[in-house]
């Protein structure tokens, strides 16, 4: 019998062009799924009669309630190799094999420097100014050079977003729970002595920390009251690692000169949220992960995960 699979949140309907799913032959159907489906029951009837799921990030959760509403369910692939929205102990007492992909870090670095970039040099405003016929030239762009770089969090993305601020001639200067004056030194940024003085010294503060205990709510009123009234936020990471209403707060009383987003608490974004209507605020809708070459590792990892499961021994297994 064919086996059934469901690519989730195939938003720009490419998942079966990025990768080579030919080597599953007349063995799985796949279908793809380009609009979010929201809410358990609908999940579970639109996905009651698929063997496998492959699923993007943690755009859909995955608890034991609706695991145990999957009755054909065997094979669950998550894209990247860590995901906070999968009950694993409900997978495995179900018997559902879950696993990951590869990823790449480029993407979300070079989004992060694309929002800097927009932020401090009025791109979307003078653009929309000029389409429009509106008038020519309305900002006072932010210069780079010789500026405070602050980054929250120096792992593989944050050292790569520090080698271009520094590129840029930018002063760069990082903080985090665990950072060591070792790893600065290596990437060659200073080290901030406390999140505090990190924050009043930025003129652009960037956030890359993985989303836990220690991370969660980091930035509140209190931390974004430190922060220079000329200074800009970026966060391509998780949105849970800001308070939203603190965020949203600094942002419509000009408590910082703006933000940039990528990450929200609710994806997609619903149409009232408020978010989608704050004053200076630059917003993606969770473009950090997508590129053609990430695509193309993730989903074609996938099909390495169909293939290697289907001969009986499953690769890149989570947690």
């Amino acid at each position: 019998m064919r086996l059934r699979c469901a690519v989730l949140d195939d938003y720009q309907g490419v998942a079966t062009e990025v990768a080579d799913w030919a080597p599953l032959g007349g063995r799985v159907d796949v279908v793809s799924f380009r609009e979010h489906i929201v809410g358990e029951d609908s999940l579970a009837s639109a996905l009651a009669d698929f063997d496998i799921i492959v699923t993007l990030r943690e755009r859909v959760p995955f608890p034991a309630t609706l695991i145990a509403r999957l009755p054909r369910l065997k094979l669950l692939i998550a894209s990247g190799m860590r995901n906070s929205v999968i009950d694993y102990a409900a997978a495995e007492a179900h018997g559902v094999t879950v696993c990951g992909t590869g990823s790449s870090s480029t993407p979300p670095v070079e989004l992060t420097w694309a929002l800097l970039l927009g932020l401090a040099r009025g791109i979307v405003e003078e653009s929309g100014a000029l389409r429009s016929g509106g008038p020519w030239q309305s900002t006072l762009g932010a210069d780079l050079h010789g500026r405070r770089l602050g980054l929250l969090g120096l792992g593989k993305i944050g050292a790569r977003v520090a080698a271009v601020g520094l590129a840029f001639g930018m002063r760069v200067s990082a903080w985090s729970p665990n950072l060591t004056a070792e790893r600065a030194e290596e990437v060659g940024v200073e080290l901030a002595s406390n999140k505090e003085e990190l924050l009043a010294d930025s003129d652009f503060l960037s956030v890359h920390l993985a989303l836990g205990d220690r991370s969660r709510g980091l930035l509140g009123a209190p931390e974004l009251a430190l922060m220079k009234p000329t200074a800009y936020l970026v966060n391509t990471s998780r949105a849970a690692i800001i308070d939203q209403d603190a965020l949203l707060d600094a942002l419509h009383t000009g408590r910082i000169a703006g933000a940039a987003l990528d990450v929200y608490d609710t994806e997609p974004l619903p149409a009232g949220h408020p978010m989608r209507t704050a004053p200076n605020l630059l917003a993606t809708p969770h473009l950090g992960y997508v590129s053609r070459a990430n695509y193309s590792i993730y989903y074609g990892d996938a099909v390495e995960n169909i293939e290697a499961y289907l001969a009986g021994s499953p690769v890149r297994r989570l947690p």
